[in-house]
């Protein structure tokens, strides 16, 4: 997704959706919040998951100075001591550990997913242990630019949604699944969009990804 995309996404969602255009009033166009794709980047999601994103972001840095530069190779030239003391969960050395190796035998082809479309994606990434829904929406929204990833589960759009919509609670994953249907084939410019809305009722940070 380029630039160009982002603008006529908001373009169309903000028509269809008043509270969407409301966003874009109070708070501004959304960033195109985006990655470039690779290793980097699919462990970087992967520290993202039940943690804070500045939590992630510290592990992140850090593991990129002991394996620099990050590379699959590199990655597994850590002990676990190593990884540990860079901040990583035992599951997540294993997780780390796992899309090395698959990276390294060949197993997952990160350059071949662009080629992909966004279900063969998702398979691909999805034989990964510690690779579920969110962290492979992710990696297509941010780093693939897929214009219709949804991160489904993502806790920051839950709660946009519910404050945007001024719900009594936060929707289950199912609702809001069955919501984001009238946004395609928009969807992950609406996830932008529900990430501005999140951000700017809250302290400043650099962003959902």
């Amino acid at each position: 997704m380029t630039p160009a995309d982002l603008h006529r996404g908001v373009a169309e969602l903000t028509t269809r959706e008043p509270l969407f255009a409301a966003v874009v009033d109070r708070h501004g166009f959304p960033p195109m919040w985006d990655r470039p794709p690779g290793l980097p980047s699919l462990l970087h999601i992967m520290l993202e998951q039940q943690v804070s994103l500045a939590s992630a972001r510290a592990t992140f840095d850090r593991v990129k100075q002991l394996a620099d530069p990050l590379t699959a190779a590199n990655l597994l030239r850590l002990d676990d001591l190593q990884l540990r003391g860079a901040g990583f969960s035992r599951q997540k050395t294993r997780y780390a550990r796992a899309m090395a190796t698959a990276v390294l035998d060949g197993s997952l082809d990160l350059d071949a997913l662009p080629t992909l479309d966004d279900h063969a994606v998702e398979a691909a990434l999805r034989t990964l242990p510690g690779i579920g829904p969110w962290t492979s929406a992710i990696y297509l929204l941010s780093a693939l630019g897929r214009p219709d990833a949804w991160p489904n589960g993502d806790l920051a759009v839950a709660v946009g949604i519910a404050e945007l919509w001024q719900l009594p609670a936060v929707p289950t994953p199912a609702e809001i699944l069955l919501r984001a249907e009238a946004w395609r084939p928009w969807r992950a410019v609406a996830a932008r969009l529900l990430w501005q809305q999140y951000l700017a009722t809250r302290a400043p940070r650099s962003g959902p990804v």
